[in-house]
């Protein structure tokens, strides 16, 4: 496939400099504001740069923990999205506990506006546009009421 059709799903700076150089553009996940920006910084003003945002509409932190927590350490046991969140700062202990810190920094929660403040800052970070991955308190269900809430918020 050639350069100017390929993405690639870059984290760390290796794979954002390949990207650069042989891809069109990045798609990171699950990551956060600040890693878009240094995948902006990396790739430049032309590239993609597509983040991936999940996000839970719930009323309050427990409830969003008690949907994402499980769903978030799925990815932490993996040593490309570890070490991804270790570079921008977050410690072994944010990661081994699911610190509050790290759970707010990577998943958008609340409800529609709180969800717009987060993409409007990948946006303000460099984000051409965001990939919006939904969870719900049934991982099994499909969250079309959800989607259409926000798309109604965000239109």
């Amino acid at each position: 496939m050639p350069a100017e059709r390929r993405v690639l799903a870059a984290l760390g700076p290796k794979m954002l400099d390949l990207a650069a150089k042989r891809a069109c553009g990045v798609h990171p996940y699950p990551v956060t504001p600040e890693h878009t920006w240094r995948a902006r910084e990396a790739l430049g003003e032309e590239p993609l740069v597509p983040p991936e945002q999940t996000v839970i509409l719930c009323a309050g932190a427990d409830a969003a923990r008690e949907i994402g927590t499980d769903w978030l350490r799925r990815y932490l046991a993996l040593p490309n999205y570890a070490n991804n969140l270790l570079r921008l700062g977050f410690s072994p202990e944010d990661l081994a506990l699911v610190s509050d810190r790290l759970f707010d920094a990577v998943i958008a929660w609340g409800d529609e506006a709180a969800i717009r403040r987060r993409l409007d800052e990948h946006r303000a970070a460099g984000a051409d546009h965001i990939r919006i991955q939904v969870l719900t308190a049934d991982p099994n269900a499909f969250p079309r009421q959800q989607w259409r809430r926000l798309a109604a918020a965000l239109g």
